[in-house]
């Protein structure tokens, strides 16, 4: 048996009512990444100081904030997965003390409607890399647009492009190719064999 192939497409009718073990996957994903939110914030602020002469290189550290919503679509492929895992998350991050309070919550559901659109033009079918990119991609540029509007509309251009090029390849990096290297690593221990990310295998 070869590893798990999950550059695939499906070629039946997508299963999109929710099991119980895909709420309870999803909502541990969400209570995971929740504390990593909380915990990655506190890093973002102590580390501000660093990029003082240039704030936009501070982006390349974004990538951690987006990999929910790829991550959690990628495992069970079930239609609002990027919504649930992002505005749950969000929510724990919230609650935990984020320095940016219930902004958070809004932030997580915007960031994960993105990728849950780039899946559902797909008819929720297509789980390969590119899709995992296009996908990451799209968070990255929803969470620029986010942060231009509430924070930066005063930065130059030349800065606005910096940061929306830095934090969409951050996004793309780990939040598109390292969801989507994890799934497979996951999936190739049989920890997903109870979802369809697990199921895809080309059996020899």
């Amino acid at each position: 048996m070869s590893q798990p192939d999950l550059a695939t497409t499906r070629t039946g009718p997508p299963q999109r009512s929710w099991r119980t073990v895909d709420i309870v996957v999803t909502a541990v994903l969400a209570v995971a990444f929740g504390v990593v939110f909380w915990a990655w914030g506190l890093l973002w602020n102590a580390t501000n100081p660093a990029f003082t002469a240039f704030p936009p290189a501070q982006a390349f550290m974004y990538g951690i904030w987006l990999v929910p919503g790829v991550l959690a679509m990628l495992v069970v492929r079930k239609p609002g997965a990027a919504v649930f895992v992002m505005v749950l998350a969000s929510t724990i991050s919230a609650l935990l003390g984020s320095a940016w309070g219930t902004q958070v919550i809004w932030y997580g559901a915007l960031e994960g409607l993105a990728p849950e659109l780039v899946f559902l033009a797909l008819g929720y079918r297509r789980f390969t890399l590119p899709v995992a990119l296009t996908a990451a991609a799209a968070a990255g540029l929803t969470a620029f647009g986010l942060d231009w509007y509430f924070y930066y509309r005063d930065w130059s251009a030349g800065w606005l492009t910096v940061y929306a090029v830095v934090l969409t390849a951050s996004s793309v990096v780990i939040a598109g190719l390292g969801s989507w290297l994890l799934v497979r690593r996951m999936a190739a221990t049989g920890v997903l064999d109870a979802l369809p990310s697990g199921q895809d295998r080309e059996r020899v």
